[in-house]
């Protein structure tokens, strides 16, 4: 049964399972999408908040559902922690209409775009590397992400990355279900739309492009006619821009399909990306001078000998 479109869910309202009877208070919407809509919810009586998801369509919502447990059984199985954090699946009836949903944990943390411009550029370098690991370990697991856009990336205050809107996920081999045209492979005649690793990649890149370029991408995305868009003006901007200059090594083979999956993107990030701006942080920390050292030792041995003669 699909849901109403524009449902009136004010914070306050309970929302009580039909099959399950779990209690959840909306407290505010986080995000509403293509396929639904995720509220910051409290579970009641007592219990911890929690991100309420509900479909526009059951059979949509269902398919998302049927990932996240397929990723929460082959995440414990190769012993990692779950992906996805699926808590419970139901369905809430009112008017009698059944709107179904489920509860996942809520990752405390913004968008990337929002992160970035918060907390500077210096932050792309790290945040980049632990999404493409996060990317890695999906396609490990036999799924590409599909849906990748700053919105579905949040950063934690400590820089940590979790991945979330899984809508759009597929398994190797599929067609694309679930596209935002600027990070499209399909959108840029770069490539086809079937889920595959270069897929996340590219996406990856373009996102990279838009955080630290958007209005040149915005212009690029503009121009032209559809069958114009290709890789000639992507390739360009990221030779001339200074923002991307750090990036460009990286960025030329992504946009290129040259990585073959997202581990391989990963290391090369890690080395020719993460590496050169860590390497430069160690090299500023310089030890203190030798001289220091035996001053600061003669001073310990003043102090102490003060308190011995205080406490005598």
């Amino acid at each position: 049964m699909t849901m109403p479109l524009d449902p009136d869910f004010s914070p306050g309202t309970v929302v009580t399972g039909k099959w399950k009877q779990g209690k959840y208070v909306i407290l505010r919407t986080l995000g509403k999408g293509a396929n639904g809509i995720v509220y910051l919810v409290q579970r009641e009586p007592g219990g911890g908040r929690y991100a309420l998801k509900m479909g526009f369509n059951g059979v949509d919502l269902q398919s998302e559902v049927n990932v996240l447990t397929s990723l929460e059984g082959q995440y414990s199985q190769a012993g990692h922690k779950s992906a996805s954090y699926l808590k419970e699946v139901d369905d809430y009836r009112i008017n009698g209409i059944d709107i179904p949903f489920y509860v996942m944990k809520y990752v405390r943390g913004e968008p990337i775009h929002h992160f970035i411009q918060k907390h500077g550029s210096d932050w792309i370098t790290i945040t980049g590397l632990r999404l493409l690991k996060k990317l890695a370990e999906l396609h490990r697991l036999g799924y590409i992400f599909c849906d990748l856009k700053p919105q579905n990336v949040l950063v934690t205050r400590y820089g940590e990355v979790e991945l979330i809107d899984y809508g759009g996920v597929s398994p190797v081999g599929r067609s694309v279900k679930q596209f935002t045209e600027w990070y499209d492979r399909g959108y840029w005649n770069a490539g086809s739309r079937v889920a595959d690793p270069e897929y996340d990649v590219f996406s990856f890149a373009l996102l990279l492009i838009h955080l630290l370029e958007g209005d040149e991408l915005q212009q690029l995305a503009g121009e032209g006619l559809p069958q114009l868009r290709g890789m000639g003006p992507l390739s360009a901007l990221i030779q001339r821009s200074e923002r991307l200059s750090p990036y460009k090594g990286w960025l030329a083979p992504a946009v290129q399909g040259k990585f073959e999956n997202a581990e391989i993107a990963f290391l090369h990030w890690k080395k020719h990306v993460y590496g050169p701006v860590k390497r430069q942080r160690e090299s500023r920390s310089e030890p203190a001078p030798r001289w220091l050292i035996p001053s600061f030792a003669l001073s310990a041995l003043i102090m102490a000998g003060a308190i011995m003669f205080l406490l005598r």
